[in-house]
């Protein structure tokens, strides 16, 4: 792809992927402009008692499903007095100080919506681009020479309502989740919350502390997880770990699914609390420590899909009716939405099989044009789109390459035609693997740690890379954007998580032994010769044993490694 010079870009959206994006094209020596349409950053971090302008923000009570330490940019840590599962104000706290500490405040333009992206007359030369804004009322039209989306997934609420006959006779309150914000005016309410997710789940659990009756109709259930793992630390630390990462790779899918199923069913049978899948499918992950209590108390009745509405009904496809409705909330996500870019542009652009690693549009002569945040990950948003705006920068420069359009074009094509024909499926509407993605674009950027270099250089560190959590700090050891804080924010990260625990300190009089000890050394070496072992024999059973003995084991590590 022909080399262009990048200088001036735009910037559309002040969230956590447009707060990142402005940070790495200052890094770069490039000269960003955001637009922010609101009065304010953060996106839908920002808490507000009204919608306004079908923007999406979070309800009153929300908590981040991810810890802090697995969830923070890759340079600035959350402070260590933070809980480690947050409420929005200490997120947009963060993100103040963040904005404030890099000064990233004095490239955004506040109150100014993007009505149109168009390329430039000679984009197929320049790969410019026509951005025109509002503020006011007053219309400008200025030209970029990069443009950086980063409005997110959560532009216009999905309302299937074709999909339930009747509803329109319904006589009821009918909500989106996006128009949720607290329970208090649905006191005495029998309620319908139509779709588990993370939202739905939630805005369920929260209902049914004032309302008569929540039902929590789902299609398709899910896998309900909790925030802390076995030994009460945070279940993303312990299980998003490079060590576990590589077992799982080195295994097949069936049988990684298969452990994961039996790991998920011990806290709970998902079935007798009727949120398993009846047709067998793979299920979705929630987190949410509370609903599996909420039914099993019968605050919250789960219930089958609903099959049709009446004036004050609903009939489910199990036969059961439920009478008296008041309200149902569609807690059915959202729909992709580039509404300033013209027909051809956003349906391509909608289209992510087409999206270079789901960032740069394939169809286009020059590589100026990059989406941010614009991807499902299971983990941490923030760490997924500074990776993408990091890499993305360095292409806009031309520091990094990717290949020509036509190549991308061919290869998409060609992945399309074959999931149309069965041969493959489409993982790009799926939540991508957290590490995978990650170390894909830290690749392409040239900042992926490298673990045997690490052993041989620095073995603390290296044990703590491998073992321990695969937190954002390591994609700040080496490379483009070194940060000499990496270290020692790796080094601590089990500091912070503790820290806020500790308001009740208890003396610990326990001693270690020397069991203990050599468990810690040779335990997870050990461990994953004996994965290896038997993954070649094909034995289920020890497969299933060394799963649960490599979770405690990993539990262990985390525990071991806090004293």
């Amino acid at each position: 792809m022909q080399e262009t010079m990048v200088k001036r870009v735009a910037i559309v959206g002040a969230g956590v992927s447009g707060l990142t994006s402005i940070k790495s094209c200052l890094e770069e020596g490039l000269e960003p402009t955001c637009f922010e349409r609101s009065d304010d950053i953060g996106g839908l971090w920002k808490f507000t008692e009204t919608i306004g302008h079908g923007m999406t923000k979070v309800y009153k009570s929300v908590v981040t499903n991810i810890t802090k330490e697995m969830s923070c940019y890759s340079d600035f840590p959350f402070p260590e007095n933070f809980p480690n599962y947050m409420k929005h104000t200490m997120v947009m706290e963060y993100l103040r100080s963040y904005a404030e500490h890099f000064d990233l405040l004095r490239c955004i333009h506040f109150k100014t919506t993007v009505k149109s992206i168009t390329k430039h007359q000679d984009f197929a030369v320049t790969g410019q681009w026509d951005v025109v804004t509002e503020t006011e009322g007053k219309q400008d039209t200025a030209t970029f020479d990069a443009v950086m989306i980063c409005t997110g997934h959560y532009l216009n609420p999905r309302l299937p309502l074709e999909s339930f006959p009747g509803i329109n006779k319904f006589q009821g309150q009918i909500l989106h989740s996006q128009e949720y914000r607290s329970p208090e005016s649905f006191q005495g309410k029998r309620i319908i919350v139509i779709g588990l997710g993370n939202t739905g789940g939630d805005i369920a659990v929260e209902l049914s502390r004032v309302a008569e009756k929540v039902f929590l109709s789902t299609r398709s259930g899910a896998w309900v997880d909790s925030r802390l793992s076995d030994d009460g630390y945070p279940t993303h630390m312990i299980q998003t770990t490079r060590f576990l990462h590589l077992v799982a790779r080195s295994l097949p899918s069936t049988i990684v699914n298969w452990m994961g199923k039996k790991r998920m069913s011990r806290w709970f049978n998902h079935k007798t609390y009727g949120l398993s899948n009846p047709k067998g499918r793979l299920q979705k992950r929630i987190a949410n420590d509370e609903l599996p209590t909420y039914i099993l108390c019968g605050s919250v009745t789960m219930k089958i899909n609903v099959k049709e509405f009446t004036e004050t009904s609903a009939i489910f496809e199990d036969g059961t009716v439920e009478e008296n409705i008041d309200v149902v909330f569609f807690a059915t996500g959202y729909t992709y939405s580039l509404p300033f870019f013209e027909e051809p542009m956003e349906k391509f652009c909608k289209n992510k099989i087409f999206i270079y690693k789901f960032i740069f549009p394939s169809n286009l002569e020059k590589a100026t044009l990059a989406l941010i945040g614009h991807v499902g990950l299971q983990g941490s948003v923030i760490a997924g789109t500074e990776l993408q705006a990091r890499w993305a920068t360095r292409v806009f420069k031309g520091l990094c390459k990717i290949p020509p359009s036509s190549k991308m074009m061919a290869e998409a094509t060609k992945k399309e035609q074959l999931i149309k024909r069965g041969v493959i499926k489409d993982t790009t509407q799926e939540k991508q693997d957290y590490i995978t993605y990650l170390d894909e674009l830290a690749r392409c950027t040239g900042v992926k740690p490298n673990i045997l270099l690490l052993f041989l250089k620095d073995p603390r560190l290296a044990k703590e890379v491998f073992f321990g959590p695969c937190t954002s700090y390591q994609y700040r050891l080496m490379g483009p954007g070194k940060w000499d804080g990496a270290r020692k924010a790796i080094m601590t990260q089990w500091d912070r998580t503790l820290k806020p625990l500790q308001t009740r300190v208890i003396p610990d009089y326990s001693e270690p032994t020397s069991i203990s000890y050599w468990l810690k050394v040779w335990g997870p070496p050990v461990l994953f010769v004996a994965v290896l072992l038997t993954y070649k024999s094909s034995l289920q059973l020890q497969l299933m044993r060394i799963t649960e003995m490599g979770e405690r084991i990993s539990t262990y590590i985390a525990s071991t490694m806090r004293k």
